[in-house]
């Protein structure tokens, strides 16, 4: 039995209705449809949303754990995301090192010869304190948000020495010694 896939998913302030295998959610923050495998079934009780294992299936049991266990996070993110957005934070460390934001794009200034465009997609909203070294990402999609979040840090990664670079909020950079004497 799966650990994660037999939780329930707390659905109070979503609407969830289930038609066959697709569970169509709508809550303040966003909509969406998800589509289950034939290998779940799903049901509803109260503000509990369970998913169980189908008894008519042909995969082994510790694929159906696998496949139970994951649909019922990403399930789970889809849910929590329509009712609250997530949140990131994004550091920006170094002398000169900023980003400004104009419209749905932010210009990177991060040490090179040149300013970095980075456009950001739509779903997700970004915004900077008025140093321009910290940026907060949101958005009702877990996936979207990290992706977005990776390729902005990935524009310029932090260095052993110094620490400066793009970095999330939660990283911790491993620092190096510098030349002895």
């Amino acid at each position: 039995m799966s650990k994660i896939g037999r939780k329930p998913i707390d659905i109070s302030g979503v609407t969830v209705d289930l038609k066959g295998q697709e569970v169509h959610f709508k809550g303040p923050k966003s909509s969406g449809v998800y589509f289950l495998p034939e290998s779940l079934t799903a049901t509803i009780e109260g503000d509990a949303f369970l998913l169980t294992p189908s008894e008519n299936t042909s995969l082994k049991k510790r694929e159906v754990n696998r496949e139970w266990g994951m649909h019922r996070a990403l399930l789970s993110n889809e849910i929590v995301g329509s009712r609250k957005e997530f949140e990131k934070l994004v550091e920006i460390v170094g002398l000169g090192y900023k980003a400004n934001i104009s419209g749905n794009k932010i210009v990177f200034t991060l040490g090179y010869s040149h300013k970095i465009d980075f456009v950001v997609p739509k779903g997700v909203t970004i915004t900077a304190d008025k140093s321009g070294q910290k940026l907060t990402a949101s958005s009702a999609s877990r996936e979207l948000l990290g992706q977005v979040c990776s390729d902005i840090c990935a524009l310029r990664r932090p260095e052993p020495y110094k620490g400066t670079g793009v970095k999330l909020s939660t990283e911790h950079i491993v620092r190096k010694a510098a030349k002895g004497k």
